[in-house]
C-alpha cells in the first residue's frame, strides 16, 4: 500500500528493511559499547558480561544500555521512515494533536494493565514445565535481577531521577518507536491488518525481553500499547503509557530501598495476584471509550 507522501517503496519491504537496520544497528551499538565499556571502566571488553553485575560499572551500564536502546531502536526506526516516506516523523506518529482525554484515558489504561500483569505472571507461573527447564528460566531471571540491582542504583532521589530518565523515558521512546510506529505501524499498512501487526509485534516485543515468567504480561502490555497506537495514531500516547509502566516499577524499587530492603529482595518479593483478572472488563470499557473518543480525530490509510 501506498500513500501521496511515499517514495516508491511498500509498507511490507519497510518491515523488513526495519528488521535488517535494527540487526546493523544493534551489532554497531555493540562494538561501540565495546569502547565505552574499556574507557570508562578500565577493563577489557572479555570481563564485561561478568562485569555488569559488578555496581561499580552501573555508570558505563546506563551509557550502553542507552546506546543500545538509540542505535538499535531509534536510529534504525528513524532512518527506514525516511528512506520509504517524505514525512518520516508524520508516518511515525510523532506528530498530530492528542486531546487532553486521550491522555487521561492513556493513563487508566495502563494502571488497569498493570493489574492485569500481575495475574498473567502468576499463571505463567503456574505452567507446568520439565524440572530442567524451570531450572533455566529460574537462572535467566536470577541473572536479569543481579544486573538490574547492578545496573540501578537509588541510593538517593538523583539516583532516582536519572534512573527514570534512562532506564524508564528513553526505553519507552525508543521501544516504542521500533515496535509500534515502525514495525506495527509498518505491518499494519502493509496488510491491511491492523491486528495481525498488533497481535505478531507484540509476541516480537515480549521475545525481545528473553524472559518465560514474564513472556504474558510483556505479550499483554505489547497488545494494550499497540492498542493505544492503532486507535489513535499518536505515537507519543503509547510513549506515554508504557513509560508510566517502566517509572512505576522503578517507583517501586526506589520505595522499597529507602525502606532497607536491597534491591534484589524488592525485585523478587511479593507473588502476583488472580484479582488482577478481574481488569479486563474495565480495560474493555476503557479501549471503547478511547476508540470512540480517538476516532473523532483520526483517519487512518488502513
Amino acid at each position: 500500500m501506498y500513500d501521496n507522501d511515499s517514495k516508491g517503496f511498500s509498507y511490507k519491504a519497510g518491515f523488513f528493511m526495519l528488521i535488517a537496520f535494527a540487526v546493523a544497528g544493534l551489532i554497531a551499538a555493540s562494538l561501540v559499547s565495546m569502547q565505552v565499556w574499556q574507557l570508562m571502566t578500565g577493563t577489557p571488553f572479555t570481563e564485561m558480561q561478568e562485569g555488569m553485575l559488578n555496581p561499580a560499572n552501573a555508570g558505563a551500564m546506563k551509557v550502553i544500555q542507552s546506546l543500545n536502546a538509540v542505535l538499535g531502536f531509534l536510529v534504525p526506526t528513524l532512518a527506514v521512515a525516511a528512506l520509504i516516506h517524505k514525512k518520516p516523523l508524520t508516518l511515525l506518529g510523532f506528530r498530530g494533536k492528542i486531546r487532553p482525554e486521550q491522555v487521561g484515558l492513556a493513563i487508566v489504561i495502563v494502571a488497569a494493565a498493570l493489574l492485569f500483569s500481575s495475574s498473567l505472571s502468576e499463571i505463567t507461573r503456574m505452567i507446568p514445565i520439565p524440572a530442567s527447564w524451570q531450572l533455566e528460566f529460574e537462572k535467566m531471571e536470577s541473572d536479569y535481577t543481579r544486573q538490574v540491582a547492578a545496573i540501578v542504583s537509588l541510593k538517593n532521589m538523583g539516583d532516582y531521577l536519572l534512573a527514570i530518565v534512562v532506564m524508564a523515558f528513553l526505553p519507552a521512546l525508543c521501544e516504542e518507536a521500533i515496535f509500534r510506529g515502525g514495525l506495527q505501524n509498518f505491518l499494519a499498512r502493509g496488510t491491511n491488518s491492523p491486528w495481525l501487526a498488533i497481535i505478531l509485534v507484540s509476541l516480537l516485543f515480549s521475545l525481545a525481553h528473553v524472559s518465560f515468567y514474564g513472556f504474558l504480561s510483556r505479550f499483554m502490555l505489547g497488545v494494550v500499547l499497540g492498542a493505544l497506537y492503532h486507535y489513535s495514531g499518536r505515537l507519543w500516547l503509547s510513549v506515554l503509557a508504557h513509560f508510566i509502566n517502566n517509572a512505576a516499577a522503578l517507583t517501586a524499587l526506589y520505595v522499597a530501598t529507602r525502606q532497607g530492603k536491597s534491591m534484589e529482595e524488592a525485585m523478587t518479593e511479593g507473588p502476583g495476584s488472580l484479582w488482577g483478572l478481574l481488569a479486563i472488563p474495565l480495560l474493555v470499557a476503557l479501549f471503547y471509550s478511547y476508540r470512540r473518543l480517538s476516532s473523532r480525530s483520526l483517519t487512518r490509510p488502513w
